[in-house]
């Protein structure tokens, strides 16, 4: 009998939990196939079965287990049962029985009508007060006592709606435990806003280059690379000369000390199945357009298919959002600890503007920085922003040196 012990997920983690287990007691499992996935405090993660056999479930889902905890024991002795997914033969269908005729029942005698007295709908004292402190009116209240007297059992069930539905749509509730990413998630942004100095600073960004680029290569560039030309590889750039310029926003607070970072992990904020997580794109300085994007393809489609690492969710020194995605056009992001500032992007709206002295129409995006004031100042967080602006807006000149076939591969 095989012991199915919790693996460690990465470092410092201690426990998971068992989110969901994706076979049944007494199934017979393959080697290798994922029998259960399970949370930690960073990432959720398939737990593949080790050898083949039929497996014994030892914990249930939303146990918390500590890494080399035993949770399953696979018999791998037992033999895969034969035929277990052929269709059933005809041979093996029961005889039809004919059946016999049933007596009849003998018929109910019709209850008498309730009685309609003085005392229908009329509440007992007690009734009266608890449904005075409720608010609500007796004659709105269906009465269970004798002769329809309300009884002080219904005042106590009996909740403002009754006197006001229209009968029609659910009223149900319900409720689930947090995942322990999610409950991790939580502590971790109400910490950043108890411990940190958090502000924002926001600016408008022109986007009419970036689209006229992308007019122009993006064919060029899917063709050649397999990837598509996003607005997240203009951004990732820019925000990487701009940490160059502004070396105290790739900075971290440790104790008392200022811990700073001669390299750029760059955290990408993506939607997936469990919420949002922040994979990291490493040394992101050095990625090209296309090295850019087909990192954040390969960890998008990690986190969709739940197969992002811890490692690949940790040691991040900035973040980038984009808000915009889901049609948001301002927010204030919060920071990821225990980075200093995080850059959110918004949608892109065409409107007017100013250029050279008259007014077009442009597509434009508002960007926000919130940052540690206790770190960051205004000069630096303002100028960082401006710094990202002024990349997205000349990208030729400032981010591909002049020549876009060359900066895109092509």
């Amino acid at each position: 009998m095989l012991e199915m012990k919790v693996p460690s997920p990465g470092e410092s983690i201690t426990e998971v939990e068992i989110a969901t287990w994706l076979v049944k007691d007494g199934d017979y499992v393959e080697k290798d196939q994922p029998i259960a996935e399970v949370d930690s405090d960073k990432a959720t993660l398939e737990l593949p079965a080790e050898e083949s056999g039929i497996i014994y479930l030892k914990a249930e889902e939303g146990d918390v287990v500590e890494v080399g905890q035993v949770v399953a024991h696979i018999d791998t002795a037992a033999a895969k049962p034969a035929g277990s997914s052929d269709a059933p033969k005809a041979e093996e269908k029961p005889a039809e029985v004919k059946e016999e005729p049933k007596a009849e029942a003998p018929k109910k005698e019709a209850k008498p009508a309730a009685t309609q007295t003085y005392a229908t709908g009329t509440p007992s004292p007690a009734a009266k007060k608890i449904l005075d402190e409720k608010g609500i009116d007796a004659s709105q209240v269906t009465g269970s006592g004798r002769d329809g007297r309300v009884t002080k059992e219904d005042a106590q069930v009996a909740t403002p709606s009754m006197g006001t539905s229209n009968g029609y749509g659910s009223r149900g509730t319900s409720s689930k435990r947090m995942s322990a990413l999610r409950r991790k998630i939580a502590q971790r942004l109400v910490s950043v806003k108890n411990e940190t100095a958090m502000l924002t600073t926001f600016n408008e960004v022109d986007m009419s280059e970036i689209y006229r680029l992308r007019a122009d290569y993006k064919e060029a560039f899917k063709t050649k690379h397999g990837v598509g030309l996003g607005f997240m590889s203009f951004f990732t750039k820019a925000v990487t000369r701009a940490l160059e310029l502004y070396p105290e926003v790739n900075s971290m607070i440790d104790g008392d000390s200022i811990v700073s970072y001669d390299f750029n992990d760059i955290s990408i904020a993506v939607s997936g199945p469990k919420g949002l997580m922040v994979p990291v794109l490493r040394n992101a300085e050095n990625l090209t357009f296309r090295g850019v994007e087909q990192g954040i393809k390969d960890l998008a489609l990690k986190v969709r298919d739940n197969k992002i690492t811890p490692d690949e969710m940790t040691g991040g020194t900035f973040t980038i959002t984009n808000g915009g995605v889901f049609g948001s056009m301002m927010s204030t992001p919060i920071i990821n600890p225990p980075q200093s500032a995080i850059l959110g992007m918004h949608n892109v709206v065409e409107r007017p503007i100013v250029k050279n002295g008259g007014i077009v129409v442009a597509p434009m995006m508002y960007i926000a920085m919130s940052y540690d004031h206790r770190i960051i100042d205004g000069r630096e967080s303002v100028g960082f922003v401006v710094a990202v602006k002024e990349a997205i807006e000349d990208p030729i000149n400032i981010l591909m040196g002049g020549d876009p076939k060359r900066a895109l591969e092509l």
